[in-house]
């Protein structure tokens, strides 16, 4: 039996969830969670081979966040995002937090089902949707923002000056500007409005 644990702060998702895995004759919903800090504190105490994660949980603790404690833990289990945002921002995100997969929401039953083996089987489940942006990014690495250039620009998203961004991030503003220089010359624009909107429109980050 696959164990499982689902986190989402949504009851109606995590019953649609449960509806759908327990049709599964080798899954067990073992536990649920209703934040990302109660979903750290089950992975810990509960037996668990595969946790469905998603990324926003209100003010709490994000997604990614949990998934990268879970994951430090030694014989901890594997963690499968499970959301609706596909931006580069959040894959990005949750694959540099640990995560064995990530898939969307709107994934068919059959799909979502050979994930969860896939990830408990210690292999990699990505949406083809998913995949699909790594590659491009390893494609074309010059012209891909990296992690903190998206931080940067989500904060510039947020409405934060210079200042406030390097305070949140630890750096200097000087490197904010620098990354902020970068990202507009990758986006072939020249204010920090123009980023925004082009950041959305690539799907690179998320609207407000």
């Amino acid at each position: 039996m696959i164990r499982l644990l689902l986190a989402d702060d949504h009851p109606v998702v995590r019953a649609g969830l449960r509806a759908v895995l327990d049709a599964e004759p080798d899954f067990e919903i073992v536990a649920e969670a209703a934040s990302a800090e109660r979903a750290v504190e089950l992975a810990a105490s509960e037996r668990v081979d595969v946790v469905l994660m998603d990324l926003q949980f209100g003010a709490g603790m994000h997604g990614a966040d949990a998934t990268a404690l879970i994951a430090a833990a030694d014989g901890g289990p594997r963690v499968l995002v499970l959301t609706t945002y596909d931006t580069d921002a959040d894959i990005l995100a949750a694959v540099e937090a640990g995560a064995s997969g990530y898939l969307l929401k709107d994934a068919p039953p059959e799909e979502l089902a050979a994930a969860v083996r896939t990830a408990a089987a210690g292999r990699s489940a990505l949406a083809p949707a998913v995949a699909l942006r790594l590659m491009d990014r390893m494609r074309a690495p010059a012209e891909s923002l990296s992690k903190r250039e998206l931080e940067v620009l989500q904060l510039v998203r947020d409405g934060l000056s210079n200042a406030e961004i390097a305070r949140q991030l630890f750096l200097s503003q000087a490197t904010v500007k620098s990354h902020l220089v970068h990202v507009y010359a990758k986006l072939g624009v020249d204010s920090r409005t123009s980023a925004v909107a082009a950041a959305i429109k690539r799907g690179l980050v998320r609207p407000r």
